[in-house]
């Protein structure tokens, strides 16, 4: 539940506040927004609900119990268990005694406050107004959101392990945690984002594993964000989070819609920030090398995902400095020694080579948003036709060569080889940027690319806190590094051998 706004309280009288939620609901204005008034002997109660959030069967059931009540107003005890001390003072709350005597459901709260209980009818909860309740109200936890199936995310499959995946719910995403960890520990943190929107977030982290002053830095900086709503889910929580600077390309959060992987972040002491409406949960703190780490490469053996692994990290840093040292060997060809020499095209088109490989990259990502928009019945043909014709038609005419169609082609698909579009793109920035820069500058231009890269990295803005984006290159941790490139086995407690 939503803490409570202590400024506006529901008063005394029962019409009024029957009134004054009618007039903030907008009940008349609103279809969906359900009002229902029900006779209980001499009392009289008011449910509020929205159509589609609410459980028809569940309050089907609540309403049969009710109208078979002679009242609303049950007896005070006339005697209370030492247990129930802390509870003697709230004995002579109508609405209370109500609640524990009379209201068959599981997940109940008594609120007296206006804020809160037009929020959680908003969230899809059922609100009680009832004529001896006075100054207080019934919250009655029934609603379900409309969800698909746990299905496997498509942009992170697996070859082996489990086949669920995140979605749009917060509470079904919590549940899959909770599968995997049914530990005390673990715990799911309610915080409320949005003037408007009122999104529930969830910080989930393990209370013995997690850096606790991260944590409670976080939920700070969660509590403080200034926005009016989170439209776009997790991706409008990350830009309030973090002040992005636009020259800096490199994706400052991490994300996954596995629940296995999410789990193993948390037992290694990793935060979850979970949005609901989104069906990706980020993982904080973050770093470059998190971005290579798969899934897969813990449902193998350890050599094997090892081998897995350092493939990736070889073959995906390849697109970034491929195309550019290519290009930097052409211009210098002369210099070259003779066993570099089939490096160097015997034809070199009728543009320029940068002005190929800038084409090709522009190429490539109008077909690759061509093929997203194009029916999936189509999508995998055409866009493998319309790469081929191109392709053939671009060398016939002499706009690219060969050599470059190939080296670009390597690099569009090896692009694939990690999960995480922002990183790709990233990439795809800084490889253009170092092309343009050794065409400029020859090996100059090749070589200051290389030191404004890493200083992009070391400078990157993220949500980690002391935790550098480097980590653990900077500062070093051998044994937090060797994890990253080698998949070791794990010890009885679950931490890297």
């Amino acid at each position: 539940m939503p803490e409570e706004n202590h400024m506006t309280r529901l008063g005394q009288d029962y019409a009024q506040n029957v009134a004054m939620l009618d007039g903030l609901l907008r009940v008349s204005e609103s279809f969906d927004l359900i009002k229902k008034p029900l006779q209980v002997g001499q009392d009289e109660m008011t449910l509020y609900y929205i159509d589609g959030f609410i459980k028809d069967a569940i309050m089907m059931k609540l309403m049969l119990s009710f109208l078979s009540l002679e009242g609303m107003t049950l007896p005070v005890p006339d005697k209370v268990s030492h247990t129930n001390l802390s509870t003697v003072a709230e004995s002579a709350s109508v609405a209370t005694r109500f609640c524990a005597g009379a209201l068959p459901y599981v997940e109940t709260d008594v609120t007296s406050s206006v804020e809160t209980a037009v929020q959680m009818v908003l969230s899809g909860a059922a609100l009680m107004l009832g004529s001896p309740f006075g100054a207080e109200a019934i919250i009655i936890d029934a609603r379900t959101y409309p969800a698909r199936d746990t299905a496997e995310p498509e942009g992170d499959k697996v070859m082996r392990g489990a086949r669920d995946g995140f979605v749009e719910t917060l509470i079904f995403n919590t549940a899959l945690i909770r599968r995997r960890i049914r530990n005390p520990a673990l715990t799911m943190s309610y915080l409320s984002v949005g003037k408007s929107s009122k999104t529930d977030i969830a910080v989930c982290y393990m209370q013995d594993r997690a850096d606790l002053q991260y944590v409670e830095k976080l939920k700070r900086k969660l509590q403080s964000v200034d926005t009016d709503a989170l439209s776009m889910g997790h991706e409008s929580l990350a830009e309030v989070l973090i002040k992005r600077k636009w020259y800096n390309p490199f994706p400052k959060i991490r994300y996954t819609e596995r629940p296995d992987a999410a789990a193993a972040q948390l037992m290694e002491g990793s935060v979850l920030v979970i949005c609901d409406t989104s069906p990706q949960v980020m993982i904080l703190p973050t770093s470059i090398f998190d971005f290579m780490q798969e899934t897969n490469d813990f449902y193998f053996p350890p050599l094997t995902g090892t081998y897995i692994r350092v493939v990736r990290h070889i073959v995906f840093w390849l697109t970034l400095y491929l195309t550019p040292t290519w290009y930097l060997l052409v211009m210098n060809a002369p210099d070259l020694p003779p066993w570099l020499s089939f490096v160097i095209p015997t034809e070199m088109g009728r543009i320029p080579i940068l002005a190929q490989l800038l084409l090709t990259e522009f190429i490539i990502d109008g077909l690759r948003m061509a093929s997203l928009n194009t029916p999936s019945m189509l999508s995998n043909s055409l866009s493998v036709v319309g790469g081929l014709i191109l392709g053939d038609f671009a060398v016939s005419i002499g706009w690219l060569i060969p050599e470059v169609i190939l080296y670009m082609a390597f690099v569009a698909i090896a692009n694939f080889t990690q999960r995480s579009y922002e990183l790709g793109y990233a990439f795809k920035f800084l490889r253009i940027g170092l092309l343009i820069l050794t065409a400029s500058f020859n090996v100059w231009g090749y070589a200051g690319g290389f030191i404004l890269i890493f200083i992009l990295l070391l400078t990157n803005v993220t949500v980690n806190g002391t935790r550098s984006y480097l980590y653990p290159l900077i500062p070093f941790n051998g044994r937090a590094l060797k994890s990253l490139f080698f998949r070791v086995r794990k010890d009885k407690n679950g931490r890297n051998l």
